[in-house]
């Protein structure tokens, strides 16, 4: 005697096998045109809007998980780099506690980067795309109980048009037994025949009924479900997108904020503070050589007096005070020493525009300006 378990589950196999067998002998005979067919134009619309809308949010979430690793990987490059620049700092030049508090803010700007990108937008795609199996699921399940549908209508179709036939095929026996049995017997025999007719009438209408309800349940649920879901791509791509602009909005606009190491004011004699500071010694080199050869070259004629180079302006800036220079970019100046050096603030060249002193030979307009407002030419 075979196993209860193993007796069901044979048992829907057997099931499952004579669905599949019964949709594609359906299949066939609705190609060879011997079967009507269940056709719904505006729901075929629907499905392949389904398909297109899976596909594109499929690759918008695949690009940005893309990107949230690209992201990774630069801030784990970028903390290696800072890493780096700060076991080279010596602890005992200026600045070493702001250029540890440096790498520390570059480090945690990132992290709110990649966590705010993952909270505000991957988050968002994730629970978008997770409907997208089930309602592929669905949409096939609704398409094999329409063939279910279709086969069973087929089939009550089938027995309808044969009933009459039936009737003509059960009357004659029930002739011919009328001289072969008694008469009682004659009866049970065309009884029995008529009832088995019925029965399988019966069960027809009842598979057809069962069927249909199937289908249309899971019909109209999906017919409701598909627009619903193909509107509301609009508001996931607005939030997804608004979230990721604004993200990298702040973030570029943070580390913009961040200062280089702490400059020092260039001397022609290193302070003793300045001793200790790798970049104020290189600076101060720097500008003595400057000064030691373009500047000789201001006695020429068409050099101004203390030039020392040329910087070309590569923003515009406004002045906030009287002795500033207004710069256009694309402007050139003549970059100037100062009379005295100790006037000289960090990160300010003293100039006349080229233009200016080209036309009139004179410097009476000199200002200060932003030299990370300009580069060298």
């Amino acid at each position: 005697m075979a196993e209860p378990g193993k007796s069901v589950t044979a048992g829907k196999l057997a099931i499952n096998v004579q669905k599949r067998l019964s949709r594609a002998q359906e299949k066939v005979l609705q190609k060879l045109g011997k079967a009507d067919e269940t056709r719904d134009v505006v729901f075929e619309e629907m499905v392949a809007k389904f398909n297109k809308q899976m596909s594109e949010g499929t690759k918008l979430h695949k690009d940005l998980k893309a990107y949230m690793a690209a992201v990774k990987t630069m801030h784990d490059a970028s903390r290696r780099l800072q890493d780096c620049l700060a076991d080279m700092y010596d602890p005992e030049w200026f600045g070493k506690e702001e250029m540890d508090t440096l790498v520390e803010d570059t480090d945690t700007l990132w992290l709110d980067y990649h966590q705010n990108i993952n909270d505000k937008s991957l988050n968002t795609l994730d629970t978008y795309v997770t409907q997208f199996p089930d309602i592929k699921a669905r949409i096939a399940k609704r398409d094999r109980k329409m063939v279910d549908f279709d086969s069973a209508r087929h089939h009550f179709a089938s027995l309808q048009k044969g009933k009459k036939k039936d009737e003509a095929k059960i009357a004659k026996p029930a002739a011919l037994l009328e001289m072969a049995a008694p008469s009682w017997a004659q009866g049970l025999i065309s009884a029995h025949q008529v009832a088995q007719t019925n029965l399988s009438y019966n069960q027809a209408e009842e598979d057809l009924g069962r069927a249909q309800k199937i289908f249309e349940e899971l019909n109209v649920e999906l017919q409701d479900e598909l627009p619903s879901l193909w509107d509301n791509r609009v508001g996931i791509y607005v939030t997804t997108f608004q979230a990721l602009a604004g993200h990298q909005e702040k973030f570029h606009k943070e580390m913009s904020k961040r200062p280089g190491p702490p400059p020092s004011r260039p001397e022609l004699t290193p302070s003793p503070d300045q001793s200790h500071n790798p970049f104020g010694v290189l600076k101060v080199f720097s500008d003595c050589s400057l000064l030691q050869g373009v500047v000789a070259s201001g006695s020429d004629p068409e050099l101004p007096p203390g030039f020392i180079y040329k910087v070309k302006a590569i923003h515009d800036y406004t002045p906030t005070d009287n002795d500033e220079m207004e710069l256009k970019m694309g402007d050139v100046v003549l970059a100037l020493a100062f009379d005295n050096p100790d006037e000289q603030d960090d990160g300010w060249l003293l100039g006349v525009k080229e233009s200016h002193w080209v036309q009139h030979k004179d410097i009476s307009v000199k200002g200060v300006f932003p030299e990370n407002f300009t580069q060298k030419v």
